[in-house]
């Protein structure tokens, strides 16, 4: 079999095989000295502390905080651009994971959660709605990715994300309510969760299509690329199929150095024990074996 042990993953509009002899495993980088975990430990609080600035402000305030911690400002300068940088990959390397798990599922909401202030708290808030979306993901089947996010104006704390909710697992009912906007100043109707309703307050569930996905998930990122919050994960989201690949399945070669396969849409599907699951389909690539 031309292409063994390979990771397949979906872009959105394509599948993409990478095999694993164009991809060998390096070793583990040493662990850095502790006067470098230092460094790093400060960068990180510096850069935390400095989320809510510019982005020129932000630098700044970085290099001010760490320059006592090298020997001359062009220390501390290369030191905070080289972090920066690392930063800046980071985040693009999390975000084209995320868009690869995303593209692997299926989604069919996007839900927003806020809370009564007569009902819970803020922390009992998120400590309670988290609980109660990992007994859903563990008894129910839901998965989601979200962030939490503060309103512009009174800064009140609520959630938002995309949830698969498998047919016949909904807790509580869907009810029609009609109210009016006060920010959009009309009136707007939305889909409330009594179960949620009840337990915490106001809810959203809004009907998501597969074309709606992308949208959802880039309102998402700019959200956290903006705040620096941590995306909160839910249920089981593999980033790859794992399978061989036939030579007549592959279009092209793809990627930098032509590592990567691009392939036909209905490429055929075998797992790693060499058994032929048929073609492409997302009946058949969800009985494939994932892995991240």
């Amino acid at each position: 079999m031309p292409y063994r042990n390979c990771k397949i993953y979906s872009d959105g509009s394509n599948y993409i095989a990478i095999p694993s002899e164009n991809f060998p495993r390096g070793r583990k980088p040493s662990k850095s000295p502790r006067k470098e975990q230092s460094h790093k430990a400060e960068f990180e609080t510096a850069y935390k502390a400095s989320q809510a600035l510019p982005r020129k402000e932000r630098k700044q305030y970085i290099t001010e905080q760490l320059k006592s911690e090298f020997n001359s400002p062009e220390q501390t300068k290369q030191y905070v651009e080289k972090n920066l940088e690392r930063k800046k990959t980071n985040a693009i390397k999390r975000r084209v994971t995320l868009m690869r798990k995303v593209h692997l599922q299926s989604w069919n909401y996007f839900i927003t959660f806020t809370y009564d202030g007569n009902k819970v708290n803020e922390i009992e808030f998120k400590q309670k709605l988290m609980n109660t979306l990992k007994h859903l993901v563990s008894r129910k089947g839901w998965k989601y990715i979200g962030v939490w996010e503060r309103s512009p104006e009174k800064q009140r704390l609520h959630f938002h994300g995309i949830f698969y909710i498998p047919e016949n697992e909904m807790i509580g009912t869907l009810e029609r309510i009609t109210d009016y906007d006060t920010i959009a100043h009309r009136k707007q109707t939305t889909y409330q969760n009594t179960h949620f309703l009840k337990r915490f307050g106001r809810n959203d569930f809004k009907s998501l299509m597969p074309y709606d996905v992308d949208r959802s998930v880039r309102y998402i990122l700019k959200y956290i690329e903006k705040s620096g919050e941590k995306l909160c994960y839910g249920g089981k989201l593999p980033t790859y199929i794992k399978g061989h690949i036939l030579d007549e399945d592959v279009l092209c070669t793809y990627g930098v150095d032509d590592r990567k396969l691009l392939l036909f849409n209905d490429f055929t599907c075998i797992d790693d024990d060499g058994v032929v699951w048929g073609k492409a389909s997302p009946e058949v690539i969800a009985q494939m074996p994932k892995t991240n």
